[in-house]
């Protein structure tokens, strides 16, 4: 997930082709975000289930993630050292084979629970 995120940063920056054609929007309070594509609803029922797991849509909403000042860090050392910061404040607890666990270590996941919990408090 780390290589996604710094991936898209360098995108944004021209660091990398686009050849996946993300696209971005800045928002005046929110930052730099990178527009997650939307989903075809004439596709086939198993082209729309795979749709959350493609690189442009997961590596977008990873992105999306980040605070806006990391996501316009103007150095690639600068966005790097900020995204470990950041990624210290998720635990690294991969499943374990045989143990049901309640994610799947995921930034994605972390985020959904944590946006939860903050929600019930």
């Amino acid at each position: 997930e780390r290589y996604c995120m710094v991936h898209v940063w360098k995108i944004l920056n021209g660091h990398a082709p686009n050849d996946t054609g993300f696209d971005f929007i800045t928002h005046v309070r929110l930052g730099v975000k990178a527009c997650i594509p939307p989903i075809n609803k004439k596709a086939q029922l198993s082209v729309r289930a795979d749709y959350d797991k493609t690189f442009r849509v997961q590596a977008a909403q990873l992105f999306n993630l980040l605070p806006s000042d990391l996501r316009s860090a103007s150095t690639l050392d600068g966005f790097k050292s900020g995204l470990g910061r950041f990624l210290e404040q998720y635990p690294d607890k991969p499943p374990v084979a045989g143990y049901s666990t309640a994610h799947n270590n995921s930034l994605l996941s972390w985020s959904q629970r944590r946006t939860h919990s903050m929600q019930l408090s």
